[in-house]
């Protein structure tokens, strides 16, 4: 879509400039709505799809076309085209185009392609820029004929301070930076104020959506949200409250710009009525700077608009790459840092068969377009690359399609709707790439197909998705059970204070805890007769006990080293062995399930926040790994570390940790990680009450003996059930980790024997072990003896046994030196020859 005029008048060319709630989208849409045809282009999937549904309805689906990464809904002759604005079709002609958020043309990941817009994207009669004030200036530099047309804020926006999250007022939302953040928020929440609706940028549209209705309908008072919905969400929102003034920008963590606080906070309020803004939980209070920044919109303007060349050379793989290192033409741009399409290309750029493959024109085109696949499952970048790699070869072999079966093969992995939150999420996240992929025009050969397959299944987990957030963060109360209760409110029942359960005066069990125990009875009639009625009275006071256990404070609970949860010293769950994490399975069958629900997730916030507490080194490296502290190396080491539950062997990763620099020994020391001779562990993990809990969580019935060395069971434990008990596998046995790392320090204190080292009787009591274990244990770590009469002397394989210093020369004085200071030699060590057997004859 070019710059250049096709009538009389010149095209109108003007910015709409202003904070949130000042209406812009609303007017841009109108003003597209106005002309015969138009395009706008939208910062996320989430408000595009928002904005196609509203046009929809006004104009019908026929004029109307939805174009995303992962979405594309185009009718035959469409009048209207809502779009990302990565995905905007600019060779399409229309008489008006907008572009919303234009200030992200300073975001250091996207913001070259919002430049591009803002430079190049033109409608033949009218073009809108929409964004913040803070534009104005730069605007004015680059585009110097645009009108701009300043907007006001229909109402006013109030700094309210803190508050707690138990004293937010209602139509409220709090605002985290992480998924982790989020949930633990709103399970808060959910435990004190009833339920929150969760929205972040990472769900489908039919999922926040979902979610949103939940808020907007009054079901929920509370809204628990990422920064997504700084992006004009629009929902009836009161009061923002900030979680956290810090934000990982996936480079580093750092502190909230002024103009992103106002960004977000300005979503409270609605039209004219006016809105607050805070902060609650560990956020720190906003200073009085900040804070009059945000009430009055007055932030430092934009500087310069990142920029990356967009007339790209494909000539050839160099010259591409050069093409995409050009510096900006003019002030006011500045070159954008490389972006993962860049990045991948420039490493596969490094892989023979793929330079092999993209020498002609139209395949290095599709080298570009492959490597601009967006990254929406955020592994590693090895596994991106590696995707990245497989699609290009498919394309470029063959039929240059992506085989049926393939994509099949992905769709079919991912077809599944068990799992967590967290399962859910990463599978939708790997169906918005598999979308992606069928929405290439020229990649599949029946993309329809594949569209139509892709977005079912995004549906599906969709679905799934929203009621699994629904149980969790959702307190939706019944009273099945009363009601039955009350059916026969002439039976006398109840459940005496020592847990006797008594129907029509005759005890018919016990209720101990949340589990009812019903006695056998003389018959199976009898039985049944007598567990119907109990559990009419058993019922409500289950209900009543779900309630105030999830009610309770952490006081009210503790583990039992066999993984039970005890609630005021009664079992109520047990941990989930086959779950993974930190999970509970609440004891009994009684109660209303959504009451279940709630017990189970007290129990497990619980168990979360103890094993916060009892294995923070762990939780310490964890973090240290999730904010980009540990790189390289050393992160591989720790999520090794880590996977093996604090223990593990030094031979296993010495070729790693021989790699290490000092700098990358030091952080891992300061994390708590050590560096042993025999083992890679972490000693604040072997404090009693972290064993403790540990024990807990791995089960498991072997039960070794404490500080002890003991035989391996078979088949042998799991590493971490080994580093539960603070114990190392050694050949055949289980040592504790201190006494090995003791071992080495008392052979370096030891005499030496023929070039090895002695460990002595005294040193071998001071450890506990018996001589065989001894022997064993050395052998196992790779020593070997180097004579045969004690005392004897180890080394180990590795080390060569040390070679007598040559002698100085007879009558030197350093020859009588040499004599004087020389230790008695000690006899020689001769090998008895065996005497030869004599053979019979016959």
């Amino acid at each position: 879509m070019s710059d250049r005029s096709t009538g009389a008048a010149p095209p109108r060319l003007v910015a709409v400039l202003g904070p949130t709630n000042t209406g812009k989208t609303h007017l841009a849409v109108e003003r597209m709505l106005g002309h015969a045809s138009g395009m706008i282009g939208l910062p996320l999937r989430l408000l595009a799809r928002e904005i196609y549904d509203r046009i929809v309805a006004q104009k019908g689906p026929r004029s109307v076309a939805l174009i995303t990464g992962e979405e594309k809904i185009v009718p035959p002759r469409p009048q209207y085209f809502v779009c990302t604005v990565e995905a905007m079709p600019l060779n399409r002609e229309v008489e008006f185009l907008a572009v919303d958020e234009i200030q992200l043309c300073a975001d250091p990941e996207r913001g070259h392609v919002f430049t591009h817009r803002l430079l190049h994207a033109r409608g033949r009669s009218e073009t809108m820029l929409l964004g913040a004030g803070t534009m104005a200036p730069l605007i004015r530099r680059l585009l110097p004929h645009a009108e701009i047309v300043s907007r006001e804020r229909f109402s006013s926006l109030i700094y309210t301070g803190p508050k707690k999250l138990t004293r937010l007022p209602r139509r409220s939302a709090v605002v985290a930076f992480s998924a982790e953040a989020v949930y633990g928020i709103a399970e808060l929440i959910r435990r004190q104020r009833g339920g929150a609706a969760v929205v972040m940028g990472s769900l489908s549209p039919r999922t926040r959506n979902a979610q949103v209705a939940l808020y907007q309908s009054g079901e929920v008072d509370f809204l628990v949200a990422t920064d997504a919905i700084g992006m004009g969400l629009n929902m009836d929102v009161d009061h923002v409250a900030f979680a956290g003034l810090r934000k990982f920008d996936g480079k580093k963590t750092r502190w909230l710009h002024a103009q992103e606080i106002g960004q977000i906070a300005g979503r409270a309020g609605r039209h004219i009525r006016d809105g607050t803004f805070g902060v609650t939980g560990e956020a720190e209070e906003m200073d009085e700077d900040l804070v009059a920044a945000v009430e009055d919109h007055q932030f430092q303007p934009v500087a310069a608009a990142e920029w990356r060349n967009h007339k790209l050379d494909f000539s050839n793989l160099p010259n591409l790459i050069r093409s995409l290192d050009a510096l900006p033409p003019r002030e006011g741009l500045k070159l954008a840092e490389e972006a993962i399409d860049e990045t991948a290309l420039k490493k596969l750029a490094e892989d023979p068969e793929v330079t092999g493959r993209a020498r002609a024109r139209d395949t290095l085109e599709k080298l570009w377009e492959v490597c601009q696949t967006p990254d929406f499952r955020k592994l590693a970048l090895d596994e991106h690359l590696s995707m990245i790699r497989g699609l290009f070869l498919r394309l470029t072999t063959g039929k240059r399609r992506i085989p049926d079966d393939w994509i099949a093969g992905q769709v079919a992995a991912l077809d599944r709707i068990d799992g967590e939150i967290d399962t859910l999420a990463a599978r939708l996240a790997g169906v918005r790439t598999l979308t992606y992929i069928a929405n290439r025009p020229d990649w599949l050969a029946d993309p329809a197909h594949w569209q139509g397959r892709t977005r079912a299944l995004e549906d599906r987990l969709s679905d799934t998705l929203h009621q699994k957030l629904m149980a969790r963060f959702i307190d939706r109360r019944t009273s099945v059970l009363m009601r039955q209760l009350g059916e026969r409110g002439e039976m006398l029942a109840g459940v005496a204070a020592d847990g006797t359960v008594t129907v029509e005066g005759h005890e018919v069990g016990r209720l101990d805890g949340l589990v009812f125990q019903a006695p056998k009875a003389a018959s199976s009639l009898e039985e049944k007769a007598l567990r119907g009625a109990a559990q009419r009275a058993v019922g409500p006071e289950v209900a009543r006990r779900l309630g105030q256990l999830a009610a309770e404070p952490d006081e009210a609970f503790s583990l039992t080293p066999d993984g039970a949860v005890l609630w005021r010293g009664a079992a109520a769950g047990v941990v989930a062995k086959d779950g993974g994490g930190e999970r509970v399975r609440l004891l009994g069958e009684l109660g209303p399930e959504p009451a279940r629900e709630r017990a189970a997730r007290r129990l497990e916030a619980w168990l979360a926040a103890e094993g916060g507490r009892r294995l923070a080194p762990m939780r310490t490296l964890q973090a240290a790994m999730a904010d980009g502290q540990l790189r390289g190396l050393p992160r591989g080491l720790a999520h090794r570390l880590i996977e093996a539950g604090g223990v593990m062997d030094r031979k296993s990763v010495e070729a790693d940790l021989r790699a290490l620099s000092q700098a990358e020994r030091r952080t891992l020391r300061s994390l708590g990680v050590r560096i042993g001779a025999f083992s890679l562990h972490m000693p604040s993990l072997t404090r009693p009450e972290a064993l403790a809990f540990a024990q807990a969580l791995e089960g498991g019935a072997w039960r070794p003996p404490v500080g002890r060395i003991s035989r391996l069971p078979a088949p042998p434990p799991s590493a971490k059930a080994l580093s539960a008990r603070a114990l190392r596998a050694v050949g055949a046995l289980a040592v504790p980790v201190d006494q090995l790392e003791r071992l080495d320090g008392l052979l370096r204190a030891g005499p030496k024997q023929s070039g090895g080292q002695v460990l002595t009787e005294a040193a071998r009591q001071d450890l506990g072990w018996g001589e065989a274990d001894t022997r064993a244990i050395l052998k196992a770590l790779g020593y070997v003896p180097v004579n045969r009469e004690a005392p004897i002397g180890w080394r180990r394989r590795q080390d060569k046994a040390v070679q007598p210093a040559s002698p100085p020369p007879a009558g030197s004085p350093f020859a009588a030196l040499a004599q004087l200071t020389a230790p008695p030699a000690a006899p020689a060590n001769r090998r008895r020859r065996r005497p030869r057997r004599k053979t019979r004859t016959a």
